[in-house]
């Protein structure tokens, strides 16, 4: 088991410290940022390269001010970011891919998964 106090890096993210964390959680989540890592078509959207919104604290959604992000972007890979936000097993497919495709196919629009931040949780707290 990893020591909980010790930074570890997470796809290039810091780990929170257990000074970080929630002392009495009974299960960890990491945060997610999704970017769009590069629109191989049109911008149909408005977006642009860069472009993100942030999940933390298991269901709170953040985009940073003054921006959008598609609601048909979101949908195409809000299917997948509950699973992304716990530990996988090291074959399971969605472990080793974090790219999504926007659904227009004019744009052609590629967002990437990353993970932030792991947070230890209490499940008494979430839905």
């Amino acid at each position: 088991m990893e020591d909980p106090t010790a930074e570890a890096t997470v796809e290039g993210a810091v780990e929170s410290t257990a000074a970080d964390s929630v002392e009495d959680g009974d299960m960890e989540l990491y945060d997610l940022r999704v970017v769009v890592d590069r629109i191989e078509g049109r911008s149909v959207c408005g977006m642009a390269v860069g472009d993100c919104f942030e999940l933390e604290n298991s269901a709170h959604l953040r985009l940073p001010d003054g921006k959008h992000f598609c609601v048909y972007a979101l949908a195409s890979v809000l299917p997948f970011l509950a699973a992304k936000q716990r530990d996988l097993a090291a074959g399971d497919w969605l472990a080793q891919d974090s790219l999504f495709v926007c659904p227009d196919p004019e744009e052609r629009l590629v967002m990437r998964v990353e993970r932030t931040r792991r947070r230890r949780m209490n499940s008494a707290d979430l839905t």
